[in-house]
């Protein structure tokens, strides 16, 4: 007879794996809407196999789907940094006091891809904070 230990690492164990294919088929999902209805289906015809659609579905997941274009370690085009600090100025104009978790959340990005937008920001006083660590608020000047 199974104990209570062996009980709840078995039980433990198929929640993982359950939320596993979860996260695999939500992925996936991104991916196939990203590419195209049915180019992940197979991949016949248009050199996208299975395999190449879960890589860039593992790289999606990890990095953000912007991130996913670049090879790790490649730095951001000036003009792509620049038009995302302008961005994040104007809605920091029309959301002020909002955190970095909020403005990303908004701005549907990830709080990484707009660590050096907001330094811009902050250097060239367009605007200000108040707080510190993660409850720094960023407010218009």
């Amino acid at each position: 007879m199974p104990t209570v230990n062996d009980q709840i690492r078995e039980r433990v164990e198929a929640f993982a794996e359950e939320l596993t294919e979860l996260i695999r088929a939500a992925a996936m999902e991104t991916v196939a809407s990203a590419l195209g209805e049915g180019a992940v289906g197979g991949g016949r015809g248009r050199g996208r196999g299975r395999r190449a659609a879960a890589a860039v579905a593992v790289r999606v997941g990890r990095r953000g789907a912007r991130a996913a274009s670049r090879e790790k370690g490649a730095k951001r085009p000036p003009q792509e940094i620049e038009k995302l600090t302008a961005k994040l100025g104007d809605y920091v104009k029309s959301n002020p006091g909002q955190r970095i978790e909020q403005i990303a959340k908004g701005m549907g990005t990830s709080t990484k891809e707009l660590n050096l937008p907001v330094k811009k920001l902050i250097a060239t006083k367009a605007i200000k904070t108040r707080g510190q660590k993660r409850a720094t608020q960023y407010f218009p000047r």
